[in-house]
């Protein structure tokens, strides 16, 4: 009996607790915490907060969660900042007034990905939907991270373009972050829309896969960093920086010496396609 009572009390200390930090940067006293998805996972955050921790004195906890559910994270007081790409629900938090100071950050681009023999003909499709609707057309597996992320967000806008709402046997739902369900996709030879910089970083991990659409507009995907409202004076100075000379370089030339070619696009270029 004490041992069950013990258990349930380390088991709501626990939930009390709130998430871990996937990673912390910097061994300042002070504390930012941020919430993001593939920039945190291909290195860029990593290489964004270090000049700022190191200029600072600080420590920065980043929570690896998809746009979605950092927003939640945010609008919840768990984080103080995130780097979010899902443009409707960045408007609804500042509109809605728990979120400021809508940062642009930078953009990649979505592009689909699937089998060498590409038996949908994706590589002949005309825009963003006309490969939708050819993959939908064959029933050909599709891999979908089905988690409210930016990503999971523009694949539905896509489909609803189309004019569908996908279910049956080809279509599966992974509920995985980006380069998982992309190696998953290679696994099992299915499509799947991936971010660019996902893409460059594990194409040499993807020998069943190629890149067979890219280029429309309705793809491209820009980053902002927002803060909560109420965050500590820091959150403010943080994304001060993101917009800064020295965090736009480093952005433009992140994973250019080891891909020859950088992963993200700066703000100067997103500033095209931002809303």
């Amino acid at each position: 009996m004490k041992r069950m009572v013990w258990l349930f009390l380390v088991v709501c200390a626990s939930c009390a607790a709130g998430p871990t930090p996937k990673a912390v940067y910097g061994s300042g006293a002070k504390v930012l915490r941020l919430a993001t998805g593939s920039p945190g996972e291909l290195g860029l955050l990593e290489r964004l907060v270090k000049p700022f921790c190191k200029h600072n004195d600080i420590r920065v906890e980043w929570f690896k969660a998809g746009s979605g559910a950092a927003l939640r994270m945010l609008r919840e007081g768990v984080v103080d900042v995130v780097m979010v790409h899902a443009p409707e629900a960045k408007k609804q938090a500042v509109k809605q007034g728990w979120a400021l100071k809508r940062t642009l950050v930078g953009c990649n681009e979505f592009v689909i990905v699937g089998p060498k023999n590409d038996l949908a003909k994706v590589a002949e499709a005309k825009s963003a939907v006309d490969a939708y609707r050819r993959i939908a057309a064959a029933k050909a597996l599709f891999l979908s991270r089905g988690d409210n992320s930016g990503t999971h967000k523009r694949e539905m806008a896509i489909w609803r373009a189309v004019g569908i709402r996908p279910a049956g046997d080809w279509y599966v739902v992974t509920h995985k972050f980006m380069a998982a369900t992309l190696l998953e996709a290679n696994r099992v030879g299915g499509y799947f829309m991936c971010d660019s910089s996902t893409w460059i970083a594990n194409r040499t991990r993807c020998g069943n896969l190629r890149l067979l659409f890219r280029g429309d507009r309705m793809l491209v995907n820009v980053y902002h960093a927002l803060m909560r409202c109420g965050a500590p004076t820091l959150a403010a100075r943080f994304l001060e920086y993101l917009a800064s000379p020295t965090a736009q370089h480093i952005i433009a030339e992140y994973g250019r010496r080891k891909f020859d070619q950088p992963l993200y696009h700066p703000a100067s270029y997103a500033g095209m396609f931002d809303q």
